[in-house]
């Protein structure tokens, strides 16, 4: 009987070696699977809200279900959800920021063990995009830090439960904390008119807010914490709402109300935005297997910072290990333009990357059109070895996409960010691609 031949279907010849727990290559492509929605998996206090205003897809992240999509397809989809946000203002519940409140006379303390940045250097009503690493150098979460007060901070976290390592690392420490997830659930109002809509709401104050400073408000009679951020590179603010399980309606409609002579429009997280201003995405672009030095982070990692932290030493020994030529990884994200019909909707699967004409040797985690550069982007991991500017590979596209049914489309590495925040401040978004600051 003649051998069979068997490809493996995860890709073996992407060297993901350094990982315990390989990225899944498999290209599945789009299923009919229906989400069920149950009580197993937290709704947000803006669900019903979601709903109401549009949403028929959602996905889980923090394990709350997360509406990402409002606008069908056939009316444009996912790229009239980008229109608005670059155009207009934009509304999203982003509860599933949950928050983890660290607070107590030793908050400083303990915060600044737990996150590679000086917490010191964060004044009270401000805050800080932040990292938290494992003893290895891995990336467990990437929050935004908020300094409520001197004993105070709020961790607005990704996508992994953040709560139960903070509360297992002071079990061995016992810094005089108290640590818990707070009633406090987070919007985000996007593009170039929510300065104005926020002053509608909030009053003039709210044009004095730095970017990643924060003001305590009112809206529609709601306490609220208002910080000049966000997850796309567009003008921006968030509006982190306390007692949310009992005010989530008084503050929504609010929104919606004074948004509606902007134009205002309900719409999913603006991923395709913040590919674009090379934002990461903790569980696509990243997680607890990779290190900063991998994508981008490095500034993230301060040469002299005083206070010791988690994941010091190993994180010390890689950036030893790149200044002295050695690639401590076998692949590192790059920025991607590549060729192929526009990508106007999330992808389904890791798409492959190869060297021109030869073998698969990475993988696209985040691609999206973009409108202004008529063209393709992607974040991907390359070689470590090859992932200089200029470098080409090709990116095996599905068909929907694929200019050739079965033909990889020409993608080169270029510069990150694609397209700047418009934060005259937004150090995290340009220096994170690129350069070791020394803080």
């Amino acid at each position: 009987m003649a051998e069979r031949s068997f490809i493996h279907p995860n890709v073996p010849d992407v060297d993901q070696s350094d990982r315990t727990v390989p990225f899944n290559l498999r290209q599945s492509g789009p299923t009919s699977v229906e989400m069920l929605i149950s009580t197993r998996v937290r709704k947000s206090p803006y669900w019903h809200l979601s709903v109401e205003a549009g949403a028929w897809r959602a996905t889980v992240y923090n394990r709350m279900y997360h509406p990402r999509g409002y606008v069908r397809p056939e009316d444009g989809g996912a790229m009239a959800e980008y229109d608005a946000l670059v155009n207009r203002v934009t509304l999203w519940d982003v509860a599933v920021e949950r928050q983890i409140r660290v607070k107590g006379p030793d908050a400083e303390a303990f915060v600044n063990f737990v996150i590679t940045r000086d917490a010191a250097e964060i004044a009270p009503l401000h805050g800080k995009y932040a990292i938290l690493c494992n003893s290895e150098g891995g990336i467990l979460n990437d929050p935004v830090l908020l300094r409520l007060a001197e004993d105070e901070f709020w961790f607005s976290i990704s996508d992994s439960d953040l709560l139960l390592w903070l509360q297992g690392v002071n079990v061995a420490k016992g810094w005089d904390v108290d640590i818990r997830e707070i009633d406090v659930a987070p919007l985000q109002v996007q593009g170039p008119l929510s300065e104005a809509l926020m002053r509608d709401l909030v009053g003039d104050a709210v044009l004095e807010v730095p970017y990643y400073g924060l003001m305590e408000a009112e809206i529609g009679g709601v306490p609220v914490v208002v910080s000049q951020t966000g997850f796309t590179g567009e003008k921006g603010f968030e509006v982190y709402v306390r007692d949310a399980t009992l005010n989530a309606e008084a503050v929504w409609y609010e929104i919606r109300g004074q948004g509606a002579r902007y134009g205002i429009r309900v719409i999913a997280p603006g991923h395709h935005r913040r590919i674009a201003a090379g934002i990461l995405s903790w569980g696509q672009d990243m997680d607890g297997e990779t290190s900063p030095f991998q994508v981008n982070l490095a500034y993230q990692v301060p040469r002299k910072k005083e206070a010791d932290y988690i994941g010091r030493t190993e994180l010390e020994r890689q950036r030893a290990e790149i200044e002295a030529g050695r690639a401590p990884f076998r692949l590192k994200l790059a920025g991607l333009k590549l060729g192929g019909k526009p990508i106007t909707d999330y992808a389904p699967d890791f798409w492959l990357v190869r060297r021109p004409g030869g073998a698969r040797c990475g993988y696209v985690t985040s691609p999206w059109w973009s409108p202004e550069l008529e063209t393709n982007i992607a974040l991907a991991y390359v070689p470590w070895e090859e992932s200089d500017l200029g470098a080409h590979f090709e990116v095996e596209l599905p068909d929907r996409y694929n200019d050739v049914s079965g033909m990889a489309v020409p993608a080169e590495v270029v510069a990150m960010p694609f397209r700047p925040s418009v934060h005259p401040g937004a150090r995290e978004q340009a220096e994170a691609h690129g350069r070791d600051t020394a803080e």
